[in-house]
């Protein structure tokens, strides 16, 4: 492998540890378990497992999407390891969500598919800050079985 196709990975790998950790930071901001360190090691494992699988064997057909989906399967259980069962419902299903679209990105960024994986990210910061205030303040009553006692509703006047 030429010294420049190395170097585009580690650009590749930077990139994924910088969307991953980005993201990490609003979980860890919030307190949720999987943060910067968590979020950023799954980009960045599966940005390396994708840039293998495109750069690793040069001359010969590999199909690429076959590692993409190993990665899912082994993030698959890494979500699945976030996700528990308490005495007032589940929880942690938004971190298992969260896990498995950060490594999405960094495969994503693997493939040498920037600009989306970069939009994506953005959306999904967004999709994280913004939906929850909206999701508590519209759809649910406070009285629900399924809430959180620390999701308490904020003080919006009415």
């Amino acid at each position: 492998m030429s010294p420049e196709t190395q170097l585009d990975i580690v650009f590749r790998v930077f990139v994924a540890l910088c969307l991953g950790a980005t993201i990490g930071i609003e979980r860890e901001y919030r307190g949720h378990a999987a943060g910067v360190r968590t979020l950023a090691m799954v980009s960045v494992g599966s940005c390396i497992f994708a840039a293998v699988g495109v750069f690793a064997f040069p001359g010969h057909v590999t199909d690429p999407t076959r590692v993409a989906a190993q990665v899912v399967t082994g993030v698959g259980f890494l979500g699945a390891g976030a996700i528990f069962r308490a005495e007032d419902g589940v929880k942690g299903l938004t971190t298992a969500a969260t896990v498995w679209v950060v490594a999405a990105l960094g495969m994503a960024v693997g493939f040498g598919l920037y600009i989306i994986a970069a939009t994506a990210a953005v959306i999904v910061l967004v999709g994280l800050v913004l939906v929850r205030p909206l999701e508590i303040r519209f759809l649910r009553p406070p009285n629900h079985p399924m809430r959180r006692r620390d999701d308490e509703p904020p003080d919006i006047p009415a």
